[in-house]
């Protein structure tokens, strides 16, 4: 650019002497060309106008590019700065579905927009269901509910994505959100590429991928009691309504791919997120895919798994941590974390009768434990988004945190502290 106006400027210089030349006498030309000063002064008077001309092009140019981002009473200086820093944090991978990994990426937004939230596409309830079983695509919700916690004006368009249409014929009981990524995906032509463009679309910190883009069910094994056989559950939104404990929990076709694109993100993520969620329902769905379990293994990464600060009614009743991390063993196999953090504050009506799940308690353990008070305290059976994403990034800048009580029954050696 420098070296263009400079080019400019000795063109438009020919051209005046040129004129200059061939009138000398004339009144105008002895204005313009400043000839009562001296040859020095003259230089010095145009090369600032110059400048200052270009600088304050520069300046309102800045201020056009930069005003979509640039919030009203805070400085354009402020908003470049938080970019920057933002761009330059951890790559993170965040894995579940629900309301739990929304919380999770509220907070996490905050501190990377290096964010990737693979979301369970096992849903067969309510209005996903219904766009599952009539479009023949994967269901939206979950996805729909990350896309608004990613979006930069969160709080409108999480209000115009959760709307639902009442009494609106075959509109009813239909989410705006799930609605918006079905005709997305239909101008795209695919609902990966149908995401990705909704996620411009919303200018989310961050991506969200399906774990799979293949139609696949979750399937529970039940039984009422200890001894008794059990009872074979088809459907994600069954699964807790049917009577029973959960014994074990798959996925239909059992060898689903994952997505190209969930892989590549696990294997350069600097820190790998299972959770919080639904247990069984949420969490598990993404995990049983084979890709996506290998993939986890194979990554360098910080591993970490989130315990829920509730037990839920139909999955979890009566669970700690320790049998929160025993069932993940018995499903995807040991050693899958590196780490839990589980909330030890257990203050608050949870309702619905659901129960805090406790931390572990002290003795010998075989695997790093961060507990501390991370629920919400408005909404104590929720994680603080806050509070939860500032103890995950101080964990992954320390790579380990403080060690307490026991997970598992394995016979590892306590990791150092250091």
């Amino acid at each position: 650019m420098t070296i263009g106006m400079a080019l400019i400027g000795l063109g438009l210089a020919v051209l005046l002497l040129d004129i200059y030349r061939n009138n000398p006498e004339s009144p105008l030309l002895a204005v313009l060309s400043l000839r009562v000063l001296p040859r020095w002064l003259r230089a010095v008077v145009l090369g600032t106008a110059g400048f200052s001309l270009v600088g304050f092009a520069l300046f309102r140019l800045n201020r056009a590019l930069l005003a979509p981002f640039v919030r009203p009473g805070r400085q354009v200086v402020d908003a470049v700065a938080e970019h920057r820093r933002l761009g330059r944090g951890p790559r993170i991978v965040v894995i579940g579905g629900g309301t739990g990994l929304s919380t999770l990426l509220r907070g996490l937004k905050k501190h990377s927009t290096n964010l990737t939230a693979i979301v369970t596409v096992a849903d067969d309830g309510g209005s996903s269901g219904r766009l599952r079983r009539s479009l023949g695509m994967p269901p939206p919700g979950d996805l729909r509910n990350c896309l608004a916690a990613l979006s930069d004006d969160e709080d409108l368009i999480t209000q115009l994505f959760q709307y639902r249409f009442a009494e609106a014929g075959e509109l009813d009981g239909h989410s705006f959100g799930n609605l918006f990524i079905a005709a997305l995906s239909g101008v795209a032509g695919s609902f990966d590429r149908g995401l990705m463009e909704a996620g411009r679309v919303l200018a989310v910190k961050g991506q969200v991928l399906p774990s799979t883009l293949s139609a696949i069910s979750l399937v529970a094994d039940k039984a009422l009691a200890a001894d008794a056989s059990a009872i074979r559950v088809a459907g994600e939104s069954r699964i807790p309504a049917a009577p029973g404990e959960i014994r074990r929990v798959h996925i239909e076709p059992a060898e689903a791919p994952a997505h190209p694109e969930a892989i590549r993100a696990l294997l350069g993520a600097e820190m790998i997120v299972v959770g919080p969620g639904s247990l069984y329902t949420s969490v598990m769905p993404s995990l049983l895919i084979p890709d996506i379990g290998r993939a986890i293994r194979a990554s360098k990464a910080l591993k970490i798994y989130i315990c829920n600060v509730a037990t839920q009614a139909g999955e979890t009743d009566g669970y700690d941590c320790t049998r929160h991390v025993a069932a993940l063993d018995a499903h995807v196999g040991r050693d899958l974390v590196d780490m839990v953090v589980v909330n030890d504050r257990y203050e608050g009506d949870l309702g619905q009768g659901a129960a805090f799940v406790r931390a572990p308690e002290n003795g010998g353990s075989t695997l790093p434990v961060y507990r501390g008070p991370l629920n919400d305290v408005e909404r104590p059976w929720r994680h603080d988004s806050d509070k939860l994403a500032e103890v995950l990034v101080r964990l992954f800048e320390e790579r380990t945190g403080p060690l307490e009580g026991p997970v598992s029954d394995r016979t590892a050696n306590e990791p150092s502290p250091n």
